[in-house]
């Protein structure tokens, strides 16, 4: 059983596949290839359906990638058997995976301006759809730095600023420091290369999830919580609203 194809990484709007299924394990289900995002960097698990080609629905309530690169459909209630090598088509659940990539773009924003301006590195997060929330290793803060945050990531959304996804081989993102946002967890490393995120004009970092086409289509921003976490650690909970007009998209 080869690596699932994630589609998702060429084309963050990839809501459908066409696909055959390789293995079952109890509920779980594994394809040749796969629009679903199986989760991580604090995005969770995308959700969706498998549809047999006689029109029987599955549900798939997430997904997971396993060390070997395959990624595992989990269903529920768990599939029929006899189903290995048939032709199925997977649909991911579309206003969920939007507007899971509404938050991370916007904490791509956050996290660009929280390091240049304050030193600030992420310590974790936690990506949702109607907010999120981003933990901050920094020296300083206060509600003046809150109110500063606000100010600077709605002046980067105000702007359209559009994003893309390219890959660098190793080697060259070793060498390219810029590129990191956390100080413990490294990106991964598929097949020599590593896959970075660019805010045309503003930011680009590593990332291996799914973003919006614009931070023209994010909304408004605004922190309306935070926590202390430890000593030099802060917890920022953070809300997009939708203003008429604003379409958000993946691409």
């Amino acid at each position: 059983m080869g690596v699932t194809q994630r589609l998702y990484l060429q084309e963050d709007d990839a809501f459908e596949a066409e696909a055959t299924v390789v293995a079952v394990r109890e509920s779980d289900i594994s394809c040749d290839r796969t629009c679903f995002y199986p989760g991580g960097g604090g995005q969770p698990a995308d959700e969706g359906s498998l549809i047999f080609e006689k029109g029987e629905k599955l549900a798939i309530v997430s997904a997971f990638a396993d060390p070997d690169g395959i990624v595992w459909h989990q269903s529920n209630p768990s599939p029929p058997a006899g189903i290995v090598g048939e032709k199925v088509k997977l649909v991911v659940n579309r206003e969920r995976r939007l507007g899971l990539s509404r938050y991370h773009t916007v904490l791509h924003v956050l996290n660009a301006i929280a390091l240049k301006d304050y030193g600030a590195w992420i310590t974790g997060a936690q990506i949702g759809t109607d907010y999120s929330r981003i933990d901050f290793k920094v020296d300083r803060f206060s509600p003046a730095v809150c109110a500063e945050l606000e100010a600077k990531v709605n002046a980067v959304l105000a702007v359209d600023h559009r994003v893309r996804a390219y890959y660098l081989s190793e080697n060259e993102f070793n060498k390219r420091g810029d590129l990191l946002r956390t100080l413990e967890v490294k990106p991964p490393v598929v097949d020599g290369r590593v896959r970075v995120v660019e805010i045309k004009g503003f930011d680009t970092q590593a990332c291996g999830g799914t973003h919006a086409i614009s931070t023209s289509a994010l909304g408004r921003f605004s922190i309306f919580r935070t926590e202390n976490k430890g000593r030099i650690n802060k917890r920022l909970y953070v809300r997009l609203e939708r203003s008429a007009g604003n379409e958000a998209s993946s691409g």
